[in-house]
């Protein structure tokens, strides 16, 4: 080819077009939808700034690889002074917190703001990974809404609000391939590592029972049902959003901030604002599969609205390859079980964990508390080996998934089946009588009637994107 003055400066012009094509990639373009390479940061948007948001929003900030980039809440700001968090939660106050915490660091200062997720992904480009911080009932809905958009997820527990959503969250998750995480941060304690490893290596002998209690009640124990009558929504909240997969109902403040867990169509109860702490060792440790049967009962008034004030759950699991079938009983409201003649004088604290065995006792605080032993003789025996990876933290490990590490230790298809132990004892609850479980079929054998709680209902147009 004859080179020409006219040829060189085309040569040249196409060159440089292409260099700066080239500088401008997004990193997604040049390693795939999920890639984020090691020596960058992740980008994180969080869905839902309430009490418990917020918390896992600052223990991202604290993570140097970590960019809060983006925040997405219906509420632009409401006070939780009547609850534990203390102080304010919201969408402006979050940003607020994110922009001052980067600006002190001479940083990226921006954080944008939505009242929609769906709109926020959709425009957000650059978005890696999100939390999400939602009531229970919209988990399953932002979980798999995110991980079809390609987003790394983390979710508060309980993973999700009904056993179907369990299984299809992680069914995406697997299918996907994406880094996920479920919010029981006690399960990557020492603690808890150290429980589970004297479980596992016979410290006790084989175990025979398993106890879990909490000391928590209603929030709202003056009512027997819903609200019966709706209130003003409060200036800069959009309910509709807030309500989500839910029938629209009136604002109430029964309801919203953190109270709602009291009503079957947003929450749990206690059991799914702790059980996925206080089973986690047991299901770790012994292998849990879903029960093959749950009876509960409750305290206090109820309906099919309204959680009753208190319950005890006796869960019934099946042999496990060389592993007995055994019995576990969970607690809430108050109730505690009794203490075993091993443990002596020893009083049993407001929340724990213990397992009786043939050998002894091991007793630990909730979420993740160090192991305690009795008779006091099994004290002096060496810890058992060091047979599980230690913790890097509950979110580093996260995001180290995110960037193609090793899966974090409570990935969604470990926390799908330990949601799902504790929804089967909520059957039982709510339907007032035993639960013949066949996982298998998911379904119960003795109860036709559950089925619309294990499934679940969804409002036209916030159907499930599975």
């Amino acid at each position: 080819m004859k080179i020409t003055p006219s040829t060189r400066r085309h040569f040249i012009k196409t060159a440089a077009t292409a260099v700066t094509a080239f500088q401008i990639l997004p990193r997604h373009v040049l390693g795939g939808p999920r890639f984020v390479p090691p020596s960058e940061k992740v980008n994180v948007a969080m869905i839902g700034v309430g009490g418990r948001g917020l918390q896992n929003m600052k223990a991202l900030l604290e993570l140097a690889d970590v960019q809060v980039m983006a925040i997405a809440d219906p509420a632009e700001r409401f006070s939780l002074d009547a609850y534990y968090y203390k102080g304010n939660g919201g969408r402006l106050v979050a940003i607020d917190q994110v922009e001052k915490h980067y600006a002190g660091k001479g940083g990226k200062k921006k954080c944008a703001g939505y009242e929609d997720f769906r709109v926020m992904i959709e425009k957000e480009k650059a978005i890696d990974a999100i939390l999400c911080a939602t009531p229970d009932h919209n988990h399953a809905y932002v979980s798999i809404t995110a991980m079809r958009a390609g987003k790394h997820v983390y979710c508060e527990k309980p993973l999700t609000h009904n056993i179907w959503e369990a299984r299809e969250v992680a069914r995406v998750a697997k299918e996907t391939g994406l880094a996920t995480q479920m919010g029981n941060q006690g399960h990557s304690t020492l603690g808890m590592r150290e429980t589970v490893e004297h479980l596992q290596g016979g410290t006790i002998g084989t175990i025979k029972e398993v106890h879990a209690w909490v000391p928590a009640k209603r929030w709202n124990p003056a009512l027997s049902s819903k609200p019966e009558s709706g209130m003003p929504v409060p200036a800069g909240m959009n309910w509709d959003l807030w309500l989500g997969t839910r029938e629209k109902r009136d604002f109430h403040t029964a309801y919203h901030p953190v109270s709602w867990r009291d009503f079957w169509a947003f929450g749990s109860t206690a059991m799914g604002d702790f059980g996925c702490h206080d089973l986690d060792a047991a299901t770790w440790a012994l292998d849990l599969p879903s029960p093959t049967r749950a009876v509960a009962y409750g305290t206090g008034p109820s309906d099919n609205e309204i959680a009753p004030h208190g319950s005890i759950i006796h869960y019934e699991f099946p042999a496990r390859g060389s592993l007995p079938a055994i019995r576990a009983t969970w607690y809430d409201g108050g109730a505690r079980p009794a203490a075993p003649e091993a443990i002596g004088k020893f009083p049993l604290p407001a929340r724990g964990v213990m397992f009786v065995g043939e050998k002894g006792v091991i007793q630990c605080d909730g979420a993740g508390g160090a192991p305690r032993l009795f008779p006091e003789a099994l004290r002096t025996l060496p810890k058992p080996a060091a047979t599980l990876k230690r913790s890097n933290g509950h979110h580093r490990d996260w995001i180290d998934a995110c960037k193609g590490g090793d899966a974090a230790s409570s990935h969604f298809g470990y926390g799908s089946r330990l949601t799902e132990i504790g929804l089967v004892g909520l059957l039982s609850l709510r339907l007032k009588k035993p639960i013949e479980w066949d996982a298998a079929a998911m379904k119960a054998t003795n109860a036709p009637e559950a089925e619309a709680i294990i499934r679940g209902a969804y409002r036209k147009g916030w159907e499930l994107p599975v």
